[in-house]
């Protein structure tokens, strides 16, 4: 994939993954390369608590942006997992498909509910039956 600067249209989601895979590869970024999990915690954290103030303050444009920025958080936790084979953003995507499905048999099965209490019961009852079996949501909320 080529990624153009100044790309008439909208960037997709995968132009996302691609921009972040090519600062992390051969000839991208020194500082971006270097980083980790661990060195980018400040930044996930510094980039919550900034799309919170936002949500606070009913600030659309301000939600849209620093979504963007925990997206790219996203991505890029991903990408340091991808250059080390153990998951790329499919697998991602693929367990927190799996799981609001599997979360959620009131929509996506035949689970009938009558309150929102309830949903959140039976959603507390399989997160624990999840952890209770180790299974790879075990880390999962």
């Amino acid at each position: 994939m080529n990624i153009i600067y100044g790309k008439m249209g909208k960037y997709k989601f995968y132009d996302l993954v691609e921009i972040v895979r090519k600062l992390r590869g051969e000839k991208g970024c020194p500082w971006d390369k270097k980083q980790t999990h661990k060195s980018l915690i400040k930044y996930l954290k510094e980039e919550t608590e900034e799309l919170i103030k936002e949500i606070e303050k009913d600030n659309i444009g301000g939600i849209k942006d620093e979504l963007g920025d925990v997206l790219l958080q996203v991505v890029f936790h991903t990408q340091i997992e991808k250059e080390k084979e153990n998951f790329d953003i499919d697998d991602v995507i693929d367990n927190i498909c799996r799981k609001m499905i599997r979360r959620h048999p009131h929509v996506f099965g035949n689970l009938k509910v009558k309150s929102e209490e309830e949903i959140e019961k039976n959603w507390e009852n399989i997160k624990k039956g999840e952890k209770s079996r180790g299974g790879p949501s075990s880390t999962d909320n």
